[in-house]
């Protein structure tokens, strides 16, 4: 598929369901539908991969991304995350756009905040 087709596709009523799924229990087991998006989001690379950066311990993350083994990660000094939840959401939010083509929608982002870069 096109990228230009892949940014235009809607959700599906399925991936609306993961995707508040994730969003009221972003740990633990979860449907077979959001596990399966869910390993292909862990699995990809490590070059480019959004990771959390803990920068005080139990209180505040910062978004980062791998570069590579052995490469010094990129860090996103300027998205900070002072609550777990809020931070692991990001970086799925993320993920999810990366694979599979689709923006989660803001309606579907309840306590996010528009984030671009």
């Amino acid at each position: 598929m096109a990228e230009k087709e892949r940014a235009k596709r809607e959700l599906t009523a399925e991936e609306i369901a993961a995707i508040e799924e994730f969003r009221r229990k972003p740990v633990g087991q979860h449907s077979p539908f959001l596990q399966q998006r869910i390993n292909i989001m862990r699995s990809e690379p490590v070059e480019g991969k959004y990771v959390l950066l803990c920068t005080k311990p139990h209180k505040e993350w910062v978004l980062a991304q791998m570069n590579g083994r052995k490469k010094p990660m990129t860090v996103h000094s300027n998205v900070v995350f002072h609550d777990i939840v809020e931070a692991e959401y990001e970086i799925f939010r993320r993920r999810w756009e990366r694979h599979f083509g689709t923006r989660i929608p803001q309606d579907l982002l309840p306590g996010i905040e528009s984030r671009d870069g």
